[in-house]
Parts: structure tokens; sequence; C-alpha cells
């Protein structure tokens, strides 16, 4: 004699793999949710705004820097046929290239430290602080450009030649050849902060459940 067999339950009446997790906080049954990624776009926003002031604010450094460690470039003052005329004494010299290079230089020193400052404050990146980062970048980079001509020799040098006298030696004016090296400090910012969100930067975690293929 054999037991009656128990029928299996009806299928409506199997629990489902999904009915073990608790219901989510909308009160729909689920897997439970991850939270916000990330601090909110209001808060973004106010660092990035953050970002960008402090930024432009560091270009007075970098203006001050570049005043101070950039060539002179030395001019001579005469008279001729009863006007002031301005020479460059070494016409062969490599003194205005250095001005530039020398602020190119620091412009990229200030993207790269920049760059990392912002990364380490802030590991998570996001779009409103690489945005930043670039416009602060070209803020503090133009503000720099023009507190170094504030600061270097007088602009007017036609006077500055009559203040000295004939045959004098005198600096030029602090003069930004090329005007391309204001984007240094930018792209420099940019590319060193990509490049330390893609290898250090947080990664994206596969939610739990989700079969891996």
């Amino acid at each position: 004699m054999t037991a009656p067999l128990t029928p299996p339950p009806p299928p409506h009446e199997q629990p489902s793999p999904y009915e073990a997790w608790p219901p989510s906080p909308g009160g729909a049954a689920g897997p439970v949710g991850h939270g916000q990624d990330g601090p909110g776009m209001k808060t973004e926003l106010r660092e990035a705004a953050v970002v960008t002031v402090v930024l432009a604010l560091g270009g007075v450094l970098l203006g001050v820097l570049w005043n101070w460690l950039a060539p002179r470039v030395p001019l001579v003052g005469d008279v001729v046929d009863g006007s002031w005329v301005v020479y460059l004494r070494d016409n062969e010299g490599e003194q205005r290239i250095g001005v530039d290079g020398t602020f190119t230089l620091l412009a990229l020193g200030f993207g790269v430290v920049s760059a990392v400052v912002v990364f380490l404050l802030r590991r998570r990146g996001g779009v409103p602080l690489v945005v930043a980062l670039g416009v602060g970048g070209l803020l503090g980079a133009v503000l720099a450009w023009r507190v170094g001509v504030w600061l270097g020799p007088a602009e007017d040098v036609i006077g500055h030649a009559k203040d000295v006298g004939r045959g004098v030696t005198f600096a030029a004016p602090l003069e930004l050849g090329a005007k391309g090296a204001l984007l240094a400090w930018p792209v420099a910012g940019l590319v060193v902060h990509l490049g330390l969100t893609a290898l250090f930067g947080p990664r994206d975690v596969e939610p739990y459940g989700v079969p891996q293929k």
C-alpha cells in the first residue's frame, strides 16, 4: 500500500523569486534600489561655482609669478630728426620667446595642480565640475595676463625712453605674443582631471541580483 501523492501547489501559489525582496520605499515590490548617485545637481553646481571663482582668483598669483620670472626685453631710445624712437637693443635676442614660454609653462603647472586638488577634494567628478575647471582656468589665465602686464614695466615706451634718457637701456612692457598660451591652463586642467577620474575615480557597480554576462 502506498501513500497518496500530494499534488504540487498551483502555479499561482508558488513564491516568485522577486517576492523575497522587501518593498521599496515607494511601496512597490522589487529589489532594493541604490541611493542617489552623487551629491545632487544643486550641490554640484554650487561646488562648480566655487571652483570657478577660486581658479579665476588664482590667476593673480600666476600673473605675479610671470612678471617675476619672465625675461625682460631690452629697449633703447634715441632721437631721430627731433622725434623719439625706440629700438630693440638685441635684434637676435630670444627674450620675447622666453616671455611667452614662461607664461605657458607656469599656466601648465597651474592647470595640473588645480586638476589634482579638485580631484582629491571631489573624486566623483561630474560635468559641472569639468566645465568649472575649463572656465575657471581660462578666466585665471586671462587675469594672470592682465596682472602681469600691469605689474610689469611701463607700457608707454616713448615716455619711458624719455625718462631714462638717450641710449639708456630699459625693459619693454610685458606682452604675451602668443595668445594661444591662455589655453594652456584650462586644457591642462581638463586633460589631467579626466585622466585621474578615468584611472582612480569610483567605478559603477552592478546591481545586486543581476546575472553577470
